[in-house]
């Protein structure tokens, strides 16, 4: 079975095989920009600066693991998926709440 056949989507995208310094970089920059939206639409409160640097810095050592993951699981794609669902709840959550107020 040839390697390319067993990449998910984003590595078989950014080209993981053939170059794999920066298909990885893109990689792990997708995951975590993914993470951040998908905690951004469905976990995030309001706290301090240094609450949130500390969440975004774990955030970032996880995103390191959920890349090397990646690379043969569908990490980003499971991430497209939970951010969208969380955006369409968001949006339903919002139309509900103006729908009382009016």
């Amino acid at each position: 079975m040839d390697i390319q056949e067993r990449l998910s989507f984003f590595a078989a995208l950014y080209r993981v095989d053939e170059n794999p310094e920066a298909g990885m970089w893109y990689l792990y920059l997708t995951i975590f920009a993914l993470c951040v939206i998908v905690y951004q639409l469905g976990f995030a409160k309001k706290l301090p600066l240094l609450k949130n640097v500390v969440i975004y810095a774990i955030m970032a050592l996880g995103c390191t693991v959920m890349s090397f993951l990646a690379v043969f699981l569908p990490m980003g794609e499971a991430l497209v998926i939970a951010a969208f669902v969380l955006g369409i709840y968001k949006y339903r959550l919002h139309n509900s709440r103006t729908e009382k107020q009016v």
